[in-house]
């Protein structure tokens, strides 16, 4: 079996399995050289500011800054009538404590607190999305009621 094998293997067989193994570490090369950068640049500039970005139907109502200053805060929004849901701030992290839907979805996320990180109610069109800035101070209160 192996006579065989051998038989069929060619000479630029072992350049191209040589080639394409080198090719193979390419995207690793390039993940860490892009990650470097970050970590440098994260260096040199301030800390950049996490905050969490609230939107229904696509526009930004509300900007709450994420930080361990920040103080406990529990608000309701009413994107659409007969609709509410209960945001729960608490120092680095935040989420949609309760909401009248029938999923809980946003509910079950729990707490978020890294960027990236989203908590989605998709009847309200409500999203919580937790991004990274240097210069995001501007909170906007609109639909909120105490």
């Amino acid at each position: 079996m192996f006579k065989n094998l051998k038989q069929q293997i060619r000479p630029w067989d072992y350049i191209i399995i040589f080639i394409l193994l080198v090719v193979s570490f390419i995207p690793l090369i390039i993940f860490g050289y892009s990650q470097k950068q970050q970590m440098t640049t994260a260096t040199n500039n301030a800390k950049p500011t996490t905050y969490a970005e609230i939107s229904v139907d696509k526009k930004v109502i509300k900007k709450i800054k994420l930080s361990r200053k920040t103080q406990h805060q529990l608000f309701t929004l009413h994107p659409h009538p007969g609709e509410y849901n209960i945001i729960e701030v608490n120092g680095t992290r935040i989420r949609d404590k309760e909401d009248n839907t029938p999923d809980q979805i946003a509910v079950n996320t729990g707490w978020i607190s890294k960027p990236g990180q989203q908590s989605i109610c998709l009847p309200h069109r409500l999203i919580i999305t937790i991004k990274s800035s240097n210069n995001t101070n501007t909170q906007d209160n609109s639909l909120v009621r105490p």
